[in-house]
């Protein structure tokens, strides 16, 4: 199914980056329609008029906070995979992919992108909630990363783009790390509750002063 990476070498297949691609650049367009409904009203004929200036800066605002914060999310966990030993790519789900930009087009938001899938070599508990826990951190880091743009930025783009990344890659760290079904949170808590209290607690706090004080830009 995938191919081998050798000595803890990263590749990455052609199907992979595809999968990669389309993903950026649907969750992209999901969260365009969502933040900004005259660009889907727009799109629908309601308004008669497509405001394309707002739909393209949204676009690429969009895909550099909410798709860089989802994409190396899901290629933390493949990187510290290939670091234990474990072979890994990132796949996308199409159907979930198709379902998001027609939610946020109808004024709803879920995103599902794909995951990453790793196989191979035996791991740890300790290992595998590694693997689990560097999607969460990584979107930590993304958001201490975009902090500075919401303190120094003047309004505009780049003040919008530092609140969107702060709030959404804040959102996305917490709500992976609660512990149901296939979210990172399950795994971590099998390894470490103390790892998964610590994460969590910071995740949520942070989630929830980013939605009361920093906002989404848009």
């Amino acid at each position: 199914m995938y191919r081998q990476q050798r000595g803890g070498e990263i590749r990455f297949s052609g199907r992979e980056l595809r999968d990669l691609g389309a993903a950026w650049l649907a969750l992209g367009i999901a969260f365009t329609f969502f933040f900004r409904r005259d660009v889907a009203f727009g799109l629908l004929g309601a308004t008669g008029q497509f405001p394309l200036d707002t739909a393209v800066v949204t676009l690429v605002i969009s895909m550099g906070t909410v798709g860089v914060g989802f994409l190396l999310h899901e290629l933390a966990h493949k990187i510290v995979a290939i670091r234990f030993g474990r072979v890994a790519e990132f796949r996308a789900d199409y159907t979930m992919l198709a379902l998001a930009i027609g939610l946020g087009l109808a004024g709803f938001l879920f995103a599902a992108p794909g995951a990453v899938y790793h196989a191979g070599r035996e791991v740890t508990p300790r290992q595998n909630g590694l693997i689990a826990v560097a999607g969460p951190i990584t979107n930590l880091l993304l958001a201490a990363v975009f902090f500075p743009l919401v303190v120094v930025a003047p309004d505009g783009v780049l003040l919008q783009a530092g609140q969107l990344g702060v709030s959404v890659n804040l959102i996305l760290a917490a709500f992976n790390m609660l512990p149901f079904g296939p979210l990172d949170g399950r795994t971590v808590i099998g390894w470490s509750i103390l790892v998964f209290a610590l994460v969590f607690t910071v995740s949520a706090v942070l989630a929830v002063w980013a939605v009361l004080f920093v906002g989404f830009g848009l």
